[in-house]
């Protein structure tokens, strides 16, 4: 599909500028929220303005693009993106009477807020997108990307998602049963045999082209799945399993978003059940919290287990008899209905890339 060379990512762990991500922070007040970092890039006035969401995602950015001359399109995914400026404006409209109203949370209300700051801080022109489809908005993010790099071969397209926990949305949410109603810490959430997850939010880009060297990695096949049956469910991840992954060799490591709600374990099981006894398993919502662009986050993760070779002991459920990591399978989804599987695999000479 296409080349992953550059990549970024704030979040609740140490993952920005020196990543370090054997040290597990822990969660507060059942909720993973990110480590901002000063954005020194952003000049003050335009800082001031920006919502969190937005603040995080060009955060996450501007270290890949700045002063990048061949940037040929920014293609983003969200879910939550602008929900809690919406809010704010449409309480205005009624404290307001609809009468004369502040254009802040109106400029900012809109999912495209964090893709639009971006190309004006970059001065792009080119290709501008935002995918707002829940829990596979960065997966057809990404099924964008690789469209447009098969049509223009030469370009190089900046990709990412961003989501941020809505005071609003997080409120709807723990009403309908989606949280943890007991106080359960990240760094036990696995132990935790209950209905719900802790939320969390993060922001991470990806500079993707075709060119293969000094690639970080390849992501090699992708594919989504709508569906509250489990055999629907088994049936795409064998076919996909058939006709994608074995074709580039046996997996080495299988990064699941489990999140410790027993509702929908199953789902991740059937798919470790899949899997050669000497695949190692590893998880990472623990380290991110739940939130709709998670897979994202994996997907940071899995570059970043192609090029070092390792992974914290924190994150592995069971430890395959593999020595290295090559080919890596992503299993997410999100709320059980919206499922997604990548492939993400170890280029010849993928350790050039830059991962921050």
């Amino acid at each position: 599909m296409f080349y992953i060379h550059q990549t970024c990512c704030i979040s609740p762990q140490q993952t920005y500028t020196d990543p370090d991500i054997n040290m597990l922070v822990e969660s507060a007040g059942n909720k993973l929220t990110v480590i901002e970092p000063s954005c020194e890039g952003i000049p003050m006035k335009v800082l001031r303005r920006m919502n969190k969401g937005v603040r995080i995602g060009v955060g996450a950015a501007l270290p890949l693009i700045q002063g990048l001359q061949e940037l040929s399109g920014i293609i983003i995914g969200t879910a939550n993106g602008g929900m809690e400026e919406s809010i704010l404006f449409l309480n205005q409209i009624i404290e307001y009477n609809e009468g004369i109203l502040m254009p802040g949370n109106f400029v900012q209300s809109t999912a495209n807020a964090a893709a639009s700051q971006l190309s004006l801080l970059s001065h792009n022109k080119g290709y501008n997108m935002t995918h707002v489809h829940r829990g596979t908005a960065f997966e057809n993010a990404v099924i964008d990307a690789a469209m447009m790099l098969k049509e223009n071969r030469r370009h190089s397209y900046l990709l990412g998602a961003v989501d941020e926990i809505s005071g609003y949305n997080y409120k709807f949410e723990q009403i309908e049963g989606w949280y943890k109603k007991e106080v359960v810490s990240n760094k036990h959430l696995y132990k935790s045999d209950s209905p719900g997850t802790i939320p969390g939010e993060g922001a991470v880009m990806f500079l993707v082209n075709n060119v293969k060297h000094n690639a970080l990695a390849k992501l090699a096949a992708i594919t989504t799945i709508h569906s509250e049956n489990a055999m629907t469910v088994k049936h795409i991840m064998e076919d996909f399993l058939t006709n994608h992954v074995l074709a580039e060799g046996n997996i080495d490591l299988l990064l699941t978003g489990e999140d410790g709600d027993n509702r929908f374990e199953h789902f991740y099981l059937q798919c470790e059940a899949l899997m050669d006894s000497n695949v190692t398993v590893a998880r990472f919502k623990h380290m991110s919290g739940t939130y709709p662009t998670a897979s994202a986050f994996a997907l940071w993760l899995a570059c970043r287990a192609l090029t070092s070779q390792t992974l914290p002991g924190h994150m592995i459920k069971k430890q395959g008899s593999q020595t290295g990591y090559k080919n890596i399978l992503i299993y997410n989804h999100d709320k059980g209905k919206q499922h997604s599987l990548m492939q993400v695999t170890i280029t010849a000479d993928g350790v050039h890339g830059k991962t921050l």
